[in-house]
């Protein structure tokens, strides 16, 4: 009896982990490596259900001051429900392999406390899969801190270029229908 109980329970589990993975959007099934940490940041489970900020970043580009705005914003935000993932990439050329160096550059040097990953393809052949479907969505990315503003669905409701600022009224307004959305 007692075996069998444990077998429908676990059974119940596996169900509602089924299930769990068939109601995630598909821009965010899968998990990536967290910058900081040895951890995995289990995609669905994180963002599922909330607005969401993608963007592409890297350390060493003009563009990276724009941490201090997308915090900003992240800091704004947040309180509503919005989320921001940061994926570095060198697909332009301008990350660092070491993601301590990374790491610094984010945490220390920008003072960010959004969800960042390691170093990942964002574009082409290796792109990982949360920016193959934010291109069929949109567009994958044409430089660094190219940012996608979801909603509550996984779906892409804007995409912005690396010359639109965080604080650019445009964005702001996307991400303030992606918060409104249900």
């Amino acid at each position: 009896m007692r075996i069998q109980g444990l077998t429908v329970t676990v059974l119940g589990l596996l169900v509602s982990a089924s299930s769990w993975a068939a109601d995630c959007p598909a821009l965010l099934q899968g998990s990536l490596p967290e910058l900081r940490g040895k951890g995995q940041i289990e995609l669905c489970e994180r963002f599922a259900g909330k607005p969401l900020v993608v963007v592409n970043t890297a350390s060493y580009c003009g563009f990276a001051p724009q941490f201090e705005g997308l915090e900003a914003t992240y800091k704004a935000y947040h309180e509503q429900g919005l989320e921001m993932l940061g994926v570095p990439s060198n697909d332009f050329k301008q990350e660092d392999a070491d993601s301590e160096k990374t790491a610094k550059v984010c945490y220390a040097n920008y003072g960010v406390t959004f969800t960042m990953t390691k170093a990942q393809p964002v574009r082409g052949k290796d792109a990982i899969p949360l920016f193959v479907e934010l291109a069929n969505q949109s567009s994958a990315p044409k430089w660094n801190f190219y940012k996608y503003v979801v909603d509550r669905k996984g779906k892409v409701i804007g995409n912005f270029s690396s010359l639109t600022k965080p604080d650019d009224p445009a964005f702001r307004a996307a991400i303030e229908k992606a918060i409104a959305s249900q």
